[in-house]
C-alpha cells in the first residue's frame, strides 16, 4: 500500500512540475519550442490555454496530489520515501518560483522605470548608434535599438499621439504601432515568443499579439491588427541631420547591465545563437531588407545593398528603390515612380543618388536637389532590416 501511495504522490508532483515548466517552454526559446513548422501554432495554442487556465489547473492538480502526499508523510513509511516526496515538493516550489519570477518574459525584460528623452545638445547616446525614428506632426523622436531591444516596448506620446515602439532582438524586427484598440489606449505586456518573435498580451482581453505583424493570433481579439505607424531605422547621425530638433531616448540607469549587454548588437558583432548575425547571405541569421508594397512583399540581400549602395527592384507591381547611406547602416526604401515615370538610380561619390532618365541628383531623404526633377520627392514604402529567418516566418512565399 505504501508503495502505491508513493507512486501516485510522485506521479502527481512530477505532473505539477511539468505543468509549470510547460507554461514557459512553449513560448520561450528552448530547444524545439520555436521550430518553424505546422505544429508551432498548436504549441502556442497549448501555451495560451495553459496560461488562461493556470489557477484552475493548479487547484485541481494540488487537490489530486494532496491526499497521497499527506498519507506518505503521515503514515508509517520508509524514511527514504518521505525524503523523496519532500525533495519533489521542494523541486516543485523551486520551479514555481523560477517560472513566475525569473523565466516569464515580462520579468526578464522590464519596462523603463525612468524614461528620459533629451535634445541633441544634452544627448548621451553615441551618434553612430542605430535608432528607430518617428515623426508625428512637428515632433521627432529617436529610440535607440539598444534600449528598445532590451525593453521590447516603449510607450510614448509624439505630437499628441500615443505610440508603442517595439523591437525584437531575436528577429531584428523594429515596429511602431498605434496602441489604440477598440477605441481606447491598450496596455500590453511581453508574454513570450512565437516563431522566435516577441509576443505581447493585452490587458483588456488577454489576447496575444505578434510583434512582427501587429496581429492578434489568439484570444478574443484574434484576427485584429494594430495600426502600424511610419518609422525609419538609421544611425542617430543620419536621423539628426534630417531632424535636428529631435529628442533622443536615454538609457534608464536601473537597467544599465542589461542595456550594456546589447552594446554590440547594432553592428551585428554580438555573439550568440539567438541574436548574433551570420555575415553570409541567405542564412537564417543573415540580414535582409524586407519591403512591403500593397499586398506584396520581398526580401533583398543586405550584403548586395552594401556592395552596390543602390538596388532597383520590384515588389509585386511596385517598382522600388533601396538605398544605403555611406555609414553602411542607414537605409531607405522608396517607390521609383515619379510623375508616372519609372526612374533607375545609381549612387554618386558624395553619398547621394542620381537617376538615369533625367540625371537629377537626389539626397538621402529622397528629394531631388538638382536637375529637371528638383523639388520632387520619392514616395516611401515600408521597409525593414531583419533576420532572414524572421522574414521567412512571416512572409513564407516572399
Amino acid at each position: 500500500m505504501s508503495r502505491k501511495l508513493l507512486f501516485w504522490a510522485c506521479i502527481g508532483l512530477f505532473g505539477l512540475i511539468l505543468f509549470e515548466a510547460a507554461r514557459v517552454y512553449f513560448i520561450m526559446p528552448f530547444p524545439g519550442s520555436q521550430l518553424d513548422d505546422a505544429a508551432n501554432a498548436d504549441r502556442v495554442a497549448v501555451a495560451y490555454w495553459l496560461h488562461g487556465h493556470t489557477t484552475l489547473l493548479r487547484v485541481l492538480a494540488v487537490l489530486a496530489v494532496a491526499y497521497p502526499v499527506f498519507l506518505v508523510m503521515m503514515k508509517p513509511a520508509r524514511l527514504r520515501h518521505r525524503w523523496l516526496v519532500v525533495t519533489l515538493l521542494l523541486a516543485y516550489a523551486g520551479v514555481v518560483y523560477l517560472v513566475n519570477t525569473e523565466m516569464m518574459a515580462d520579468q526578464m525584460f522590464k519596462q523603463p522605470v525612468t524614461k528620459r528623452l533629451l535634445a541633441l545638445d544634452q544627448n548621451k547616446i553615441p551618434v553612430n548608434k542605430l535608432v528607430l525614428g518617428v515623426v508625428e506632426g512637428t515632433e521627432a523622436r529617436a529610440y535607440p535599438l539598444q534600449l528598445v531591444g532590451y525593453h521590447h516596448q516603449v510607450r510614448d506620446t509624439v505630437g499628441g499621439k500615443p505610440i508603442m515602439v517595439t523591437y525584437c532582438t531575436v528577429c531584428r524586427t523594429g515596429r511602431v504601432f498605434d496602441p489604440i484598440v477598440d477605441g481606447k489606449a491598450e496596455t500590453f505586456r511581453l508574454v513570450g515568443m512565437d516563431h522566435f518573435n516577441a509576443m505581447f498580451e493585452d490587458e483588456s482581453t488577454g489576447s496575444w499579439w505578434r510583434q512582427a505583424t501587429g496581429e492578434a493570433i489568439l484570444g478574443p481579439r484574434k484576427g485584429q491588427t494594430l495600426t502600424e505607424l511610419p518609422a525609419r531605422q538609421m544611425t542617430l547621425a543620419e536621423w539628426s541631420s534630417e531632424h535636428p530638433n529631435t529628442l533622443v531616448m536615454q538609457p534608464d540607469p536601473a537597467f544599465k547591465a542589461e542595456i550594456d549587454s546589447l552594446a554590440t548588437y547594432d553592428l551585428g558583432t554580438k555573439r550568440g545563437k539567438l541574436t548574433g548575425r551570420d555575415s553570409a547571405s541567405w542564412k537564417p541569421k543573415s540580414w535582409v531588407v524586407g519591403v512591403v508594397a500593397g499586398n506584396a512583399a520581398k526580401a533583398f540581400d543586405w550584403n548586395e545593398l552594401v556592395k552596390k549602395r543602390v538596388i532597383n527592384g520590384q515588389v509585386g507591381t511596385e517598382l522600388v528603390l533601396i538605398t544605403l547611406a555611406p555609414d553602411k547602416l542607414s537605409f531607405g526604401t522608396w517607390s521609383r515612380t515619379v510623375q508616372q515615370k519609372t526612374l533607375t538610380f545609381s549612387p554618386t561619390p558624395d553619398g547621394q543618388f542620381t537617376d538615369r532618365e533625367t540625371n537629377s541628383i537626389w539626397n538621402r531623404q529622397g528629394t531631388a536637389v538638382s536637375g529637371p526633377l528638383t523639388g520632387q520627392r520619392l514616395t516611401p514604402v515600408r521597409g525593414y532590416q531583419e533576420f532572414w529567418h524572421s522574414w521567412q516566418s512571416f512572409h513564407p512565399e516572399k
